[in-house]
């Protein structure tokens, strides 16, 4: 296996991030787009968030990205307190520790941050996803119905948050 490393994503890491927010996009499994927004929305909330301090982690495989984790803060200041976790993995990079070393690293820059908060969405079908997110201290709040279609079916979505 080719060595792998959590670190910090910074401008460099945007275009191969995209490559690998579309490619799952694409599997149209998981993520809330079907493909990835146009390269330069993609540029501008990368370094919005990268400006902004928030916790916006890579996994790199032999110069790539295969994976990220990252948290985008809830603007209004009633929640300001919250932030919203999103994360993706390539499929040959999954099942091996790496989105739980992701998540710790994104979890433990938030508590540094002093949020208090971290909330996400899964679609319901989507069962390892589920199950690490709750090895990671999330529960489950809530079921939205029908809240998801792709190619004409209907799928659940789950609420989700932990606490600190």
């Amino acid at each position: 296996m080719a060595s792998l490393e959590i670190i910090p994503m910074t401008p460099d890491h945007i275009d191969s991030y995209h490559r690998t927010l579309d490619f799952i996009a694409r599997e149209r499994r998981y993520l809330a787009f079907l493909e990835a927004p146009p390269l330069e929305s993609t540029r501008a909330f990368v370094l919005d968030l990268i400006q902004r301090g928030c916790p916006q982690y890579v996994a790199v495989a032999e110069g790539e990205v295969v994976g990220w984790c990252d948290l985008t803060p809830k603007e209004r200041p009633v929640y300001a307190h919250a932030g919203v976790l999103g994360m993706g993995l390539l499929p040959p990079f999954r099942g091996r520790g790496i989105g739980t070393r992701l998540i710790a690293t994104v979890l433990a820059a938030a508590q540094g941050a002093g949020l208090h908060r971290v909330e996400l969405t899964v679609r319901e079908t989507n069962i390892s996803a589920i199950a690490l997110y709750k090895t990671m201290g999330f529960e489950v709040e809530g079921c939205f119905r029908d809240a998801v279609q792709v190619d004409g079916v209907y799928e659940n979505v789950l609420g989700m948050a932990r606490l600190f």
